[in-house]
């Protein structure tokens, strides 16, 4: 079973990349390339290699799911765990690719930096998972040292203090129910909008190649899409990622 330290080696050397963990793996992007190595014919145009938040690396593991439905890759890919770029996690699912790389590779050359167009490649930012620990002020006032007054200046074993610490965990759980459901909303109308995107921009493309005028329809829907709210600023190319969503 090969180590980390070879399996970067090995990941750095197949796509042209400077990955320095394991853990970058969890955008998705390299693992969606590793198959382009094999196959050919995975749509690199949909991959952002240079992904830095959540919704832009579940969407390169869905055009990694939609490779294993093709190629009938019968591996389920676990994206939930994935994306939190934990090491152990993501040392689990490289080394599989890895092996199943070494089994399906052909030997063929591959220019990984063609297929990704030439495009300028940072590593991804590893993104740090929101806390879900469902740990209570009332189990932590357990472990405290005698003499402190638990939450609402009440004592810890007097019933009050208990129904309000229910009361809280009550609304905590509601609010983090909400919170997954906004967050599926999120990906599901970005992930659409991501596909019409790039159907614009392989449009737009495709004119430019055969000389034709480009369509006015696509200039108006590219606008939109990139349009922004008055006082918002688009974040510069490499500018710095707030430290809640980094480690």
């Amino acid at each position: 079973m090969s180590s980390r330290t070879d399996l970067l080696a090995w990941l750095n050397e197949l796509l042209q990349i400077n990955y320095t963990k394991v853990e970058q793996c969890g955008s998705g992007g390299a693992y969606c390339q590793i198959m382009d190595s094999i196959y050919g014919d995975v749509p690199m145009n949909r991959v952002k290699m240079n992904a830095k938040h959540e919704y832009e690396f579940l969407a390169n593991f869905k055009v990694l799911q939609n490779v294993f439905k093709a190629k009938r890759i019968d591996k389920p890919v676990p994206v939930e765990k994935l994306v939190k770029c934990k090491m152990q996690d993501n040392l689990e699912f490289l080394q599989w690719i890895k092996r199943f790389w070494e089994s399906n590779y052909g030997g063929h050359g591959y220019d990984a930096v063609a297929r990704r167009k030439g495009a300028a490649l940072e590593p991804p930012a590893t993104v740090a998972p929101v806390p879900t620990s469902r740990s209570t002020p009332g189990a932590a006032g357990g472990s405290r040292a005698g003499g402190r007054t638990p939450l609402g200046g009440f004592r810890s074993g007097s019933a009050q203090s208990n129904e309000q610490v229910i009361q809280l965990q009550n609304q905590v759980a509601e609010l983090n129910g909400q919170l997954e459901g906004l967050e599926k909303e999120r990906d599901f109308y970005f992930e659409k909008l991501r596909e019409i995107e790039i159907l614009v921009q392989e449009q737009i493309e495709s004119t430019e190649e055969s000389g034709k005028e480009e369509s006015e329809v696509f200039k108006k829907i590219q606008k939109i899409l990139y349009s922004t709210e008055e006082g918002f600023e688009v974040p510069e190319p490499g500018a710095q990622v707030d430290e809640e969503e980094t480690f």
